[in-house]
């Protein structure tokens, strides 16, 4: 039996008269790569803001499971609560601290895992710098993992924009989710950089132990990469199957895929 380790339930969001999410059902086992679609509008990013807690859910429920044991309910926790707990993602609109390094973009991912405390901080003790020394090291071994280490002292503004996006999936990959959810990942990539996304979201779900759940337009990487994916349209999810399925579903070629 596959492990669930993400279930939403009947999950809506309200805004004033407008429903942008209405009633989802989702659930997503440990070790997929699974793609959520649909037109512009259709509700993906408030949903993915709904599973974060930038939204307290209008209605329903999500409740993660990450180890097999009890479930715990995260809607309506704080973002930073919910990234603690294993959920980390990036955005659709580049999110990066431009003016700081690479190296500094993913240490600030791994901020929260540090256990000094203020005191620590202004004693800068032993066990403060020896905290401080392996974020570095594991900052710096994050960006070789996913090949932007000659990048390691640059400004963030100043890399070629397939590595900027590569640095914001290795910043979220700082705060070791169990699920990492990718907003539009390869969106304005040009061709060798999708293939090359391609092979760094499979490497990342082989060797990190990481889920992936992501929300892209470019139907040749979902294809290729998912192998569970959801639809949605005007805020319903409207299909959910193997990637066969989907593109030969008459209500998502109708709603989005096209004839």
């Amino acid at each position: 039996m596959a492990d669930n380790i993400l279930k939403v339930s009947d999950m809506s969001m309200v805004f004033g008269g407008l429903r942008a999410v209405d009633t989802m059902n989702v659930e997503i086992n440990k070790g997929e790569i699974v793609a959520l679609i649909g037109p512009n509008g259709a509700g993906k990013t408030t949903f993915f803001n709904c599973l974060t807690g930038v939204y307290n859910p209008t209605e329903g429920e999500v409740v993660i499971t990450p180890d097999g044991g009890a479930g715990k309910k995260i809607n309506g926790l704080r973002p930073d609560i919910i990234n603690g707990l294993g959920l980390a993602r990036t955005f659709q609109n580049i999110r990066l601290f431009s003016n700081m390094s690479v190296l500094e973009n993913v240490m600030i991912g791994r901020h929260q895992l540090l256990k000094a405390g203020i005191w620590g901080a202004i004693t800068r003790n032993k066990k403060t710098r020896e905290e401080e020394e392996k974020v570095l090291h594991d900052s710096y071994e994050i960006l070789k993992k996913i090949k932007l280490e000659k990048y390691v002292n640059d400004l963030a503004k100043n890399l070629p924009y397939g590595a900027q996006r590569r640095l914001e999936i290795a910043r979220a990959m700082a705060t070791d989710p169990f699920l990492l959810l990718l907003d539009e990942p390869a969106a304005g990539m040009n061709p060798q950089e999708t293939h090359d996304l391609v092979d760094m979201i499979n490497w990342i779900r082989d060797n990190e132990d990481m889920t992936i759940l992501l929300i892209e337009h470019d139907m040749s990487l979902v294809m290729t990469l998912s192998e569970n994916i959801y639809v949605m349209d005007y805020g319903k999810l409207i299909a959910q199957g193997a990637p066969d399925e989907i593109k030969n579903n008459p209500a998502v070629i109708k709603a989005y895929l096209g004839e």
